[in-house]
């Protein structure tokens, strides 16, 4: 039975295979084009493409560099050393500073000198004043005590940290500022005043802390000025001498918490003795250069 049955499947099945209409053309075309079909892609190393990679880091904002710019910083450094070198506190009237006189002064152009002047502005030298010009800026009295109190927590630091390093050359330095002028410098103002602030500048630098160095460098046009005038006052003078042998002592022990507190001391008698004496730095002409 199963031989019989199966001869009679083989035939009708060739039969069925040789009456399948043929497969139109157009029908295997659209089978062709509509197989699915994967999309391959490069495997994903670890190196990347280096322009790729810098297209996604942010950007900095760089200017073209300027071919003026050794100009612009020394006449930078020749206004502020002037500025330095005024007695700005000594008189009531404002000072001007005028861009043509400076340009014939120093040699060149005025481009270079609207460029440092505009510098100095920034770090608070002086004060552009439309229709008026360049002003030197002068600081009220509230604000030079401010300055003192910071110049003598910058400088007492600087003491402590100069304490156990300081060298010989160090105390040789620091003693000529004092010993020139012997134990009453008041015949010699005007020099003492340039070595008492070489003194304190010297101290701040032996700090090894260049930033310390940096905060002060705008306090120093301010503080050199009202120390010219108060050295006058009071006997400072005179008191200043030996208070000054007394922080070189300390240094020289290396007593690093003596030499700090004399220099605290030091300076903060100055702010006592400007917050008593210092009603001249607001008996100044009031101009726009005073800051509030």
């Amino acid at each position: 039975m199963a031989v019989v049955a199966g001869a009679s499947i083989v035939p009708n099945l060739a039969q069925r295979i040789k009456n399948r209409p043929e497969p139109d053309p157009r029908a295997l075309t659209v089978l062709v084009y509509n197989i699915p079909y994967a999309r391959v892609t490069p495997r994903q190393t670890t190196l990347r493409d280096p322009t790729a990679l810098r297209s996604t880091q942010p950007r900095l904002r760089i200017e073209p560099l300027d071919i003026t710019l050794g100009l612009r910083k020394q006449a930078c450094e020749a206004i502020k050393r002037a500025i330095m070198d005024m007695d700005i506190y000594g008189r009531t009237d404002d000072i001007r500073l005028d861009e043509r006189q400076l340009s014939e002064d120093l040699g060149v152009s005025r481009t270079p000198i609207r460029e440092a002047l505009s510098v100095l502005e920034q770090e608070g030298f002086v004060r552009s004043i439309p229709r008026r010009g360049i002003h030197v800026v002068r600081k009220s009295k509230r604000e030079i005590v401010e300055m003192i109190t910071v110049w003598a927590a910058i400088e007492s630091m600087a003491a402590r940290l100069a304490a156990p390093i300081v060298t010989a050359a160090d105390l040789t330095e620091l003693r000529s500022y004092v010993e020139a002028f012997q134990d009453d410098p008041s015949g010699q103002i005007g020099e003492y005043s340039d070595a008492n602030m070489q003194f304190h500048k010297a101290i701040i630098r032996l700090g090894g802390v260049d930033l310390m160095t940096a905060l002060t460098d705008t306090l120093f046009i301010h503080m050199r000025a009202v120390r010219a005038v108060t050295m006058t006052q009071d006997n400072r003078a005179r008191r200043s001498i030996a208070d000054h042998r007394a922080i070189v002592a300390a240094l020289a022990d290396r007593d690093a918490g003596l030499a700090e507190r004399l220099v605290r001391e030091h300076t903060m008698g100055l702010a006592a003795h400007v917050e008593q004496f210092g009603d001249f730095l607001d008996a100044v002409e009031d101009t726009p250069t005073r800051t509030a």
